[in-house]
């Protein structure tokens, strides 16, 4: 087989931050590592920027566990780096990878940290993960980054992202700084990634110093982990349908990563048959066409190993809108081999194959090769 990975992420060195960051940010707000120790266990160390910790709700009991568990150290050593990178894709069987940051979403995102810092962060690490990618642009394709702590500053990020080479942004679905995606303050943002032909990859997380669903009612990585990304993908396409996007936008691609595709049939299901029909005056202008016939259009979702339902996904959007993405080298998906994609899957053979190569690249706009 072969296999264009949606969802592979680095894990970045400490020492990039002093190379690539402004020095006057990088001083007054550098990122490190605080060690704690307790009797007979070295407990994972805690990130911080400056005197800010980076992930929230990263307690003592998580801290323990993971402590506790097997370690994927060898696989997080090799995303440091290209070469690493390479090294795991020939051993996973991938031809091309999309790359994704693992921390620094966590920086960017942070609703602590000043406005300027959060676009020093994001632009310094789009200068890094350039010359990451550097070593093989055809197998290595990098996400950028972009700071939304001040809206007004998008299309210009877009402008640069562009001019460096970038064809995919990614952003967090949750809001940030008090606006979420479907408001009208994200239209020149919109526009300028239809302008440039850059694609929008949604990718959440857990433990984000924001306002991630789930976050405000627990605290357990159970619980938050269960919220973090599934929920907030299906409210970020909510978002957008309700800010008319998909309309005005019609262009663009947004791609739903590691959140699974099972929950699309019952989420288009009622936005299509409950929501959209109760009063029609209230969302003809907005919305011409039903729902589900906009994420079509518009939308790509990524499967997980092993997920149930995967042929009525197919059902309702197509075979060519799903994706593959082994979210490596994160621990979550550790079980990810090439056998364990054509096994026990809810989707035929030919659909698995084509959702591994033909659709991405199709998606990227990219020749069948």
């Amino acid at each position: 087989m072969r296999i264009f990975d949606c969802d592979r992420h680095v894990m970045e060195p400490l020492f990039i931050w002093e190379k690539y960051l402004d020095n006057q940010v990088y001083q007054q707000y550098p990122v490190h590592f605080k060690h704690h120790f307790e009797a007979q266990v070295d407990l994972p160390p805690t990130y911080y920027i400056g005197e800010i910790p980076i992930l929230k709700h990263w307690n003592r009991d998580i801290q323990l566990e993971t402590a506790l568990r097997p370690q994927n150290s060898t696989a997080r050593k090799l995303a440091m780096s290209g070469l690493g990178q390479l090294q795991s894709m020939d051993q996973d069987c991938v031809e091309k990878a999309l790359i994704f940051p693992t921390f620094t979403g966590y920086i960017v995102n942070h609703k602590q940290v000043p406005e300027q810092v959060s676009l020093a962060y994001a632009q310094a690490y789009n200068r890094w993960i350039l010359d990451y990618c550097m070593v093989d642009k055809n197998r290595l394709i990098p996400a950028a980054m972009v700071s939304r702590h001040n809206t007004s500053t998008l299309a210009k990020q877009v402008e640069l992202i562009a001019k460096q080479g970038f064809k995919v942004i990614t952003i967090r679905p949750e809001p940030i700084n008090g606006y979420h995606l479907g408001e009208s303050v994200y239209f020149e943002f919109w526009a300028a990634c239809q302008k440039f032909n850059i694609n929008i990859a949604f990718h959440g997380g857990t433990h984000l110093h924001g306002d991630t669903i789930g976050a405000d009612r627990f605290d357990t990585r159970f619980s938050l982990h269960a919220c973090s990304h599934v929920l907030e993908a299906q409210v970020v396409f909510l978002s957008l349908l309700e800010g008319n996007v998909f309309e005005l936008y019609p262009q663009l691609k947004f791609i739903f990563l590691e959140a699974g595709a099972a929950w699309l049939p019952y989420w288009l299901w009622r936005l299509d048959n409950i929501c959209y029909p109760e009063f029609p005056a209230l969302v003809k202008d907005k919305l011409p066409k039903k729902p589900s016939a906009y994420f079509k259009n518009s939308c790509y979702v990524s499967f997980e190993v092993g997920e149930p339902c995967l042929d009525e996904v197919v059902n309702w959007i197509g075979n060519d809108k799903l994706l593959f993405g082994s979210d490596f080298p994160h621990p979550d998906h550790q079980g990810f081999n090439t056998n364990a994609l054509t096994q026990e899957q809810s989707l035929s053979s030919q659909d698995v194959e084509r959702t591994l190569l033909q659709n991405p690249l199709e998606c990227f706009g990219w020749p069948h090769e």
